[in-house]
């Protein structure tokens, strides 16, 4: 059955200054790609914090961070993912996009859905409307961002055409109580891999702690740091997925219940 390695880089973002983030995630990549990783996940806006000044920050679709990805991509035969602050081409606010690209130079975008209304997210970046999964050697990953995690509706809807969920984060370390526990039940209720990335240091007046994991159909931790900056590198294999579905087979039995007012 297929599966694939994939790396987790957990670092310091440097505020609002792409170049010294690519200078800092640049040789993650190369120790990941040296050791076996196919897939390379950054945190949430990697290359410029949380930061909600997007007149600063907003980048076109072919703008640095963008490049950044393809090129890093490209110059290692892997897959990168990471977050930007990017331009719509319509106009308007901003989307938080994922940007995934692929060792052949090829862009995949996933818009976050849920921009926080909490963080003033919504005030500064539009919200996505369509899901994201692709397939990398033959494993189904599906992508989310951050405040995404809060909602399982959304992890629901694609459950049945994912092995893998990848959430990249800034979540800070005041809610890390809600980060871990919502890891986990995400890959229990779903039955699938589920992947956090979160970063590390201050920004924005706001303190994380990291905590990214890579958390098995089952729930078990198989991969974890928290504090420093670390590099996680786990296999996700969809044979795993296959065999748990089918020994307990949660998702065959979810229905969906309809509400209605009594008078």
């Amino acid at each position: 059955m297929p599966h694939v390695r994939i790396a987790v880089v957990q670092y310091d973002i440097a505020w609002e200054d792409p170049e010294a983030n690519f200078a800092a995630v640049e040789p993650w990549i190369t120790s990941a790609a040296a050791a076996g990783a196919r897939v390379v996940v950054l945190p949430e806006m990697f290359s410029t914090g949380f930061s909600m000044r997007t007149d600063v920050t907003a980048e076109l679709a072919d703008g640095p961070s963008s490049v950044f990805l393809r090129d890093a991509a490209a110059r290692h035969g892997v897959w990168v993912a990471g977050s930007v602050p990017q331009l719509a081409p319509e106009g308007g606010r901003p989307y938080n996009t994922l940007v995934l690209a692929d060792p052949a130079g090829a862009l995949h975008r996933y818009r976050k859905i849920h921009p926080s209304g909490f963080g003033e997210e919504q005030a500064h970046f539009a919200a996505g409307e369509d899901f994201m999964t692709v397939e990398v050697e033959g494993v189904r990953l599906t992508f989310f961002v951050c405040y995404d995690l809060r909602f399982a509706d959304e992890f629901w809807a694609t459950a049945a055409q994912t092995d893998c969920y990848v959430v990249v984060a800034n979540w800070p370390v005041a809610r890390r109580a809600h980060w871990l526990t919502l890891l986990t039940a995400r890959a229990v209720e779903n039955q699938a891999y589920v992947i956090g990335c979160n970063r590390v240091g201050e920004g924005g007046g706001l303190s994380y702690g990291g905590d990214s994991q890579v958390i098995d159909p089952w729930g078990q931790v198989l991969a974890a740091a928290s504090g420093s900056e670390s590099l996680l590198i786990a296999e996700v294999d969809a044979a795993t997925v296959m065999s748990t579905r089918r020994q307990f087979p949660v998702l065959a039995d979810r229905r969906t219940a309809r509400v209605e007012l009594q008078p």
